[in-house]
């Protein structure tokens, strides 16, 4: 390394690995630090190894954030089809899975390789396995001491991510650099995360493994996509989704049957009389899941002879079926961190702190939390080339 640079970029994440070849291809001179000594490593697991590395539906509706116009400067500047672009030129195939989701259809491997292709293109210095072990501001510059050496740049791009997925390496430094220079902090939370249940919740326990296709509400929020049993509680996809909506105390609702329209109950009682309620639930849902909800619902004799009340009753239970979780799984199986560096604090349009000059966050470790589904990646691709044109 050498000891002086145009800008110091901490994290190889995809944020990081953005903004560096950004700024390197605009002719800066950049040094990329991370303390693992590997290079994108939550893109590497990503999409179950095939990387969900965008979506085409992104708008600033699918973000949460304390201030919720804060995204729509980057993400209107660089979209999914400016990544898109790239990914192309590079000759990586891709398909649209669902919901807009894009994936490779080979390794996620092939979007990291990209990346680090786009860095070296731009001269981008990137040194791995380097703990950073103190940040100082002297004068105009920065100085970053790490694995007993010390560089220093006028600029300092944090992209160190949030504390979800400790085991990839993931901390909290970044709030800890934005603290020693005076920024605040939105609490981070777990996003994006199964919920755990009480042994009271726990009905369905010898459920573990069993998906359907649900609606999940939590307050006026809703998703729809398969939701998930698991020995803990719930997960699957519309889980994750709700639950960085959720807020502890809140009760969950669950239609299992968003397929049917009011009154389907009653009509099988006047077209299959003689059927009874588990032959009839049993057309729409996994056998075991019938079988749970069948016995909680505990209703015996054919459908003639059971009351339109009755049966409208259950319709309505089994659309909003509630479940209160008692939490979470946490930061350990969170995908994302909610929260994060306020955005009060920094400029929307170049990321960089209002208060502190040359001094910048992106990804994660912003209060601006996507969707699941390609939306943080998005998001990472976003931030990090709207820094990389500044700095």
């Amino acid at each position: 390394m050498k000891s002086s640079y145009d800008t110091i970029i901490l994290g190889a994440g995809a944020a990081g690995l953005m903004c560096a070849l950004s700024a390197g291809q605009r002719g800066r001179r950049v040094l990329l630090l991370d303390h693992a000594e590997k290079a994108g490593k939550k893109i590497l697991i990503s999409g179950g190894g095939r990387c969900n590395f965008t979506n085409t539906d992104t708008r600033p509706e699918c973000y949460l954030s304390n201030n919720k116009h804060f995204a729509k400067s980057a993400l209107s500047r660089y979209t999914p089809y400016n990544f898109l672009e790239m990914v192309e030129r590079h000759g990586i195939a891709w398909h649209e899975k669902t919901l807009g989701q894009l994936f490779c259809d080979g390794s996620a491997k092939q979007i990291l390789a990209m990346l680090l292709s786009e860095c070296e293109a731009g001269h981008v210095e990137i040194a791995l396995g380097h703990k950073i072990d103190a940040i100082r501001q002297v004068d105009d510059e920065y100085l970053v001491k790490s694995n007993g050496q010390t560089t220093r740049a006028p600029s300092l791009v944090i992209a160190t991510g949030g504390p979800s997925i400790p085991k990839m390496g993931a901390t909290s430094f970044a709030y800890e650099v934005a603290r020693q220079f005076g920024l605040k902090i939105v609490e981070p939370t777990p996003a994006l995360v199964p919920f755990t249940l009480s042994a009271d919740e726990q009905l369905f326990r010898d459920l573990s493994g069993v998906s359907t296709d649900a609606i999940v509400r939590c307050g006026k929020i809703e998703f729809r996509e398969a939701a998930l049993f698991t020995h803990k509680g719930l997960s699957g996809p519309a889980i994750l989704q709700i639950s960085s909506y959720w807020k502890h105390g809140q009760s969950i609702g669950v239609d299992f049957l968003p397929n049917q329209a009011a009154g389907w109950l009653t009509d099988a009682k006047r077209t299959r009389p003689r059927s009874h309620f588990r032959a009839v639930l049993g057309q729409h849902l996994p056998d075991r899941l019938t079988q749970a909800l069948a016995e909680r619902i505990n209703l015996n004799g054919e459908l003639a002879n059971q009351s339109d009340k009755i049966l409208q009753n259950i319709e309505s239970k089994l659309s909003n079926w509630i479940f209160t979780p008692n939490g979470t799984e946490g930061f350990a199986k969170a995908e994302v961190t909610l929260g994060g560096v306020d955005t009060n604090e920094l400029s929307s349009k170049t990321m960089e702190a209002k208060t502190q000059r040359g001094l910048y966050f992106i990804g994660e470790a912003v209060d601006v939390t996507g969707w699941l589904g390609g939306y943080n990646f998005q998001w990472a691709w976003a931030s990090g080339w709207a820094a990389g044109q500044v700095v």
